[in-house]
């Protein structure tokens, strides 16, 4: 299996009045594990599909190497695709849904009929098929199950068939529509690990759509994060974590969620929270409403800090997700992430006072787009 590199340009796509895709610019790397993230409803789907050519799209072009798809059937694209729904056929074995892309492909209509194909079909291509099918079948650790039907299998084992199924193809690209949405939690984070281990050992070109962002961070090499019909932002995982470049992409990735904060931008940049100079300038900006966007990580309490007041407390194994309202407004919540164990720094009432890393604070400026900063030494007079 060669892997490929796609290149998506331009690409548009509405339905009736709605314009679902506007304008998608994107280079898939061969081998790359890309996913394309985003709330439901931002086109990522629609987006895969056009890839797939299930949907035909309105304007731009597809290409598979140096090779222009955008007219050509998805069947003659090689690109094997994985739905939400595994899309078994629940009367066949394991070892015939496996096989079905291969006997579709390499065998004529009567060669497969039920009972009489294989007395007529070509011997040594069905056994390069069932060579195929047993070489996929061993990849996903699924050899055991060749001879049960669909309904004798968990979720997990289904969903390792319908890749089994994809993977026999060899095709030049795997398109995978969410398919880990309909597992349990438990299964889900597993399964995330038996993706990323088959990509590796494949070395194919993956392209996954999800809406979870745990799956986006925990699998990619990039993420494409789309909005609205667009790509608001392509980069590593750990790119779009720790440098956003809108508002957007800020509220998206990272669980907890960002903490945001307005703020003001005095006429020399420099960032004003509740009245309070942070010795920190924003470069380039105008002065006017913007927002600070911190990590619950970088939050802690400080004796200078802001006064909020305790909410409730979360514990998650070694680390806890503490949430408190401002005192100066209530509105406003800041959640803090701290080990168990570690000094909350609560008064009697509840009380705490807030501070943050001033390195690992992110600002917005009106328009939602990022703004570089500089960090004083010391506070400004």
């Amino acid at each position: 299996m060669q892997p490929q590199s796609l290149n998506i340009a331009g690409i548009g796509k509405g339905f009736g009045a709605d314009d679902v895709l506007k304008g998608i610019d994107l280079s898939i790397r061969p081998g790359e594990f890309l996913s394309l993230v985003g709330m439901s409803g931002c086109g990522k789907s629609t987006l895969l599909r056009i890839i797939a050519g299930l949907e035909t799209a309105d304007r731009g072009t597809v290409s598979i190497g140096s090779r222009d798809v955008t007219d050509v059937d998805p069947s003659d694209r090689n690109l094997a695709m994985v739905f939400q729904s595994y899309a078994l056929y629940p009367h066949m074995t394991v070892r015939d849904n496996i096989a079905t892309p291969l006997r579709m492909r390499r065998l004529s209509v009567w060669s497969r009929l039920p009972l009489i194909g294989r007395m007529i079909a070509n011997a040594e291509t069905l056994r390069e098929i069932d060579a195929s099918v047993k070489e996929a079948a061993d990849v996903l650790q699924i050899g055991h199950l060749l001879d049960r039907r669909p309904a004798q299998l968990s979720g997990g084992q289904r969903q390792r068939v319908a890749l089994a199924r994809a993977l026999v193809r060899s095709p030049s690209a795997f398109l995978m529509d969410e398919p880990l949405s309909n597992l349990d939690a438990k299964l889900r984070a597993h399964m995330r690990g038996e993706l990323t281990n088959l990509h590796s050992r494949l070395g194919a070109t993956f392209i996954y759509v999800t809406h979870d962002q745990i799956e986006a961070m925990t699998m990619s090499d990039r993420i494409a994060l789309m909005s609205e019909g667009r790509i608001e932002q392509l980069g590593t995982p750990d790119e779009l974590y720790r440098r956003p470049s809108t508002l957007t992409v800020a509220r998206f990735i990272g669980s907890p969620s960002i903490n945001l904060l307005p703020v003001e931008l005095d006429a020399s940049g420099e960032i004003v929270l509740f009245g309070q100079k942070l010795g920190i300038t924003a470069r380039n900006a105008w002065p006017g409403p913007a927002t600070l966007g911190i990590r619950a990580e970088d939050v802690f309490p400080a004796a200078d800090g802001i006064e909020a007041s305790l909410v409730r407390t979360e514990t998650q194994g070694a680390d806890r997700f503490v949430t408190f309202n401002l005192i100066c407004d209530p509105s406003i919540s800041i959640v803090m992430r701290q080990r168990v164990g570690d000094d909350l720094g609560a008064d009697a009432d509840g009380n705490v006072r807030l501070a943050f890393s001033k390195e690992g604070v992110h600002l917005f400026g009106s328009d939602e787009k990022r703004r570089e900063i500089t960090v004083h030494e010391q506070v400004p007079a």
